[in-house]
């Protein structure tokens, strides 16, 4: 029994023990194939979780805005403990399934269109809502299992895919500067009646902590400090509750509240669907498809990053790492909360030296311990995770050098899925035009050969949808 349980550097400096719990875990991810460690793994999954913690405070503050019994905030508790809960179970998937040092979690810029664009913007109760990422979960298991996802994404544009990364990364910085500071958002942007919106007031405390926070992570990420992100959040918010802008934590270790009113809703939701069919049906594609070509880009690079990309330039194992991101958006809606999706500061810990499932492993034991920081997070200011949003926002706009704006056909739909995404707070508003617009541009050009069938179809449906909403009927 002494045996059992032996400590993981047992054996020569720096190589994996081969006996015992330790060594069947070493055996399982192959460390000795990977040339790593206990200590190197270990290592990762800290800096990885460290980088993306602060979905645990973002997540909650978003969805609070549409998924609330009373009034918004009421369930912040419950949807922490979701999310963290949806991160661990799709980042072990991840682990067990693909073994690959990746790590799940809500996706950032889904949230916002699941809170913003579907519940506040097309009036879809939250459980609806919920129901279509359950069900776009189960379709995205399809597709992985058949290998059909292929098809569907040709069916999606090189440009339209990049516009729609860049339109969400301005969605978010535009909801991030935004916030009403009556509510302890930044009040960078606020509403006006002569231009629309305008510049907020510096007078206001929250504004002027918000651009504390701002400067004060860049600093932390230009001086390539781990988890910038997550400090920037923390330290802003500290300096909120010192200067008394925002009411301080009740405390920081408390009991997790379970996600009582929050399990299963997504079951709940189907009978609400007939009353917004074809909304509920375009929202089901968006986040399908931001779902896979988030994912798929995450894996490409990330896995490119760790060197795990073969000489065809194919991702080893990428079918099961789909199914996990696909599992884990299933389990997700049915805790109570939007697409999980691969995160992209996964690089983090493979630039630490992750290189196994391990590394997710450990990540995923540290999103199960964080649920019982819900304090903490739930005193956290809108204000301060402002810096967050913007510069997840600039970080996706490096897409745009991507786009093809020499070409017409390639430019027009790709701006107009930009344009529309933050200007009309809705994701499915500017990949629905982007769409349109796609097949009829190259039409005009006498392309149209370069157009594919399934492309036209989803085109179709986009379409369908305008002239039902322009009726009145639905």
């Amino acid at each position: 029994m002494e045996n059992e349980l032996m400590e993981p550097n047992q054996g020569s400096p720096g190589s994996p023990p081969t006996e015992g719990i330790w060594g069947a875990i070493a055996r399982y991810f192959d460390f000795a194939a990977h040339r790593t460690t206990f200590r190197a793994e270990t290592l990762a999954g800290l800096t990885t979780f460290m980088t993306m913690a602060y979905i645990l405070v973002v997540n909650p503050l978003i969805l609070s805005n549409a998924i609330f019994l009373n009034e918004s905030g009421d369930l912040f508790a419950e949807l922490v403990m979701a999310t963290a809960i949806a991160a661990a179970i799709g980042t072990l998937l991840m682990a067990l399934i693909a073994k690959y040092p990746f790590a799940m979690a809500p996706g950032m810029g889904m949230n916002a269109f699941f809170a913003f664009s579907v519940v506040l913007g097309l009036g879809i109760d939250w459980r609806v809502a919920l129901a279509a990422v359950l069900v776009e979960g189960i379709l995205f298991i399809l597709l992985s299992v058949t290998g059909a996802r292929s098809y569907l994404i040709t069916a999606v544009p090189e440009a339209i895919k990049m516009a729609t990364t860049v339109g969400i990364g301005l969605f978010l910085a535009y909801i991030g500067l935004s916030g009403n500071v009556e509510t302890g958002g930044a009040g960078l942007i606020v509403a006006s009646e002569g231009t629309l919106t305008a510049f907020g007031s510096l007078r206001a405390p929250q504004t002027l902590l918000a651009l504390f926070g701002l400067f004060f992570t860049v600093f932390l990420m230009v001086r390539q400090v781990r988890g910038a992100l997550l400090w920037g959040i923390l330290g802003t918010s500290i300096l909120g509750w010192v200067l008394q802008a925002s009411p301080r934590p009740d405390g920081v270790f408390a009991i997790p509240t379970p996600p009582v009113d929050l399990v299963g809703q997504a079951f709940v939701g189907f009978s609400g669907i007939g009353a917004n069919f074809w909304d509920f049906v375009v929202v089901v594609l968006v986040f399908l498809f931001v779902d896979m070509f988030d994912t798929i880009g995450t894996l490409t690079g990330v896995g490119t990053q760790a060197g795990f990309i073969d000489s065809q330039g194919r991702l080893p194992r990428a079918n099961q790492a789909l199914l996990a991101d696909a599992i884990a958006t299933t389990s997700g809606a049915v805790l109570g909360t939007s697409t999980v999706t691969t995160y992209i500061e996964s690089g983090a810990g493979v630039a630490e030296g992750g290189r196994t499932g391990f590394t997710s492993v450990v990540v995923a034991l540290l999103f199960t311990l964080a649920i019982f920081f819900t304090p903490l997070f739930q005193a956290i200011p809108g204000f301060a995770t402002a810096s967050a949003l913007l510069l997840v926002g600039v970080l996706m706009m490096t897409c745009i050098t991507r786009i093809n704006w020499n070409d017409l056909s390639e430019a027009v739909p790709a701006f107009l899925t930009i344009f529309l995404i933050p200007f009309s707070f809705s994701i499915a508003e500017g990949l629905a035009a982007g769409f349109i617009a796609y097949p009829l541009i190259k039409v005009f050009q006498g392309r149209q050969s370069q157009v594919p069938v399934a492309t036209w179809v989803l085109a179709g449906i986009f379409l369908i949808r305008f002239i039902f909403k322009g009726l009145g009927l639905g």
